[in-house]
């Protein structure tokens, strides 16, 4: 029995999810299987799932998705913007075919291509002290208190390993849902914070970002597809692509 009645209820049974799992499983590879054929003629040609993490999306992607467009005219690109975790889930199960992410991320069934390292500034309003350094470092922030996103965001858990390791105290009053919400609260002199480097752009006026001395904090941005697809040579040029055009050159 895979299934129980109860009254307007249906629950599955201990064996029934154990057979759900692995008919998951065989689905994944069944639409794997139809993808093969569709894309051995042309690997270029067809539609690719793209998963990106928030902190990412916005500022990398309106500098590649064009290139990638003009190089490969027949693709089409469909994106996903969803916090680490939940991406990591979504490739697992086949619903997307690649992501970029921050390097590293768990599993021996996952494939990471390192793009590119990506230096943090330091955000600061320009009403404060340390706005007007040329650099800074670990020491000028010991009496400050660093603003950070909310839990799940990688950005935050990255900058928290930055704060752990140069005993850096983090704000317990705030934590921002997105890094727009960040920069603006950094912008009204609430708080400083750690910023990717292209976020940098467009920010508002009043705020000031401070390049670290060596050696700058920085996250790995990669692009991770399953092991088992057949589209590894292709991912590889795609990789090669974003790296080439991550600066919107």
């Amino acid at each position: 029995a895979l299934f129980e009645r109860s009254g307007r209820r249906v629950l599955i049974t201990s064996a029934g999810e154990q057979i759900v799992e692995r008919a998951r499983i065989l689905i994944i590879y069944y639409e794997e299987l139809q993808s093969v054929a569709r894309r051995l003629k042309d690997p270029t040609a067809g539609n690719y799932r793209l998963g990106v993490f928030p902190t990412l999306a916005p500022y990398l992607l309106p500098r590649i998705v064009p290139a990638i467009h003009a190089e490969y005219p027949r693709l089409r690109l469909l994106l996903l913007e969803e916090k680490t975790e939940l991406l990591l889930g979504r490739l697992r199960r086949g619903q997307i075919d690649l992501a970029l992410l921050a390097l590293p991320v768990p599993g021996d069934d996952l494939f990471c291509k390192t793009l590119f390292d990506e230096p943090f500034c330091l955000a600061v309003s320009d009403r404060h002290p340390l706005a007007r350094k040329k650099y800074v470092g670990p020491a000028d922030l010991q009496d400050a208190s660093l603003l950070l996103l909310d839990e799940g965001h990688c950005l935050r858990d990255q900058a928290l390993e930055f704060c752990k390791r140069n005993a850096i105290d983090e704000s317990r009053e705030f934590r921002a849902t997105s890094l727009e919400t960040l920069i603006q609260m950094v912008a009204t002199d609430l708080g400083i914070t750690l910023v990717p480097e292209m976020a940098t752009r467009d920010a508002p006026r009043n705020l000031r970002f401070v390049p670290f001395r060596d050696p700058k904090p920085h996250r790995s941005i990669g692009l991770v597809w399953r092991r088992n697809t057949s589209q590894q040579d292709f991912f590889e040029q795609l990789g090669a692509l974003i790296t080439l055009h991550r600066s919107g050159a």
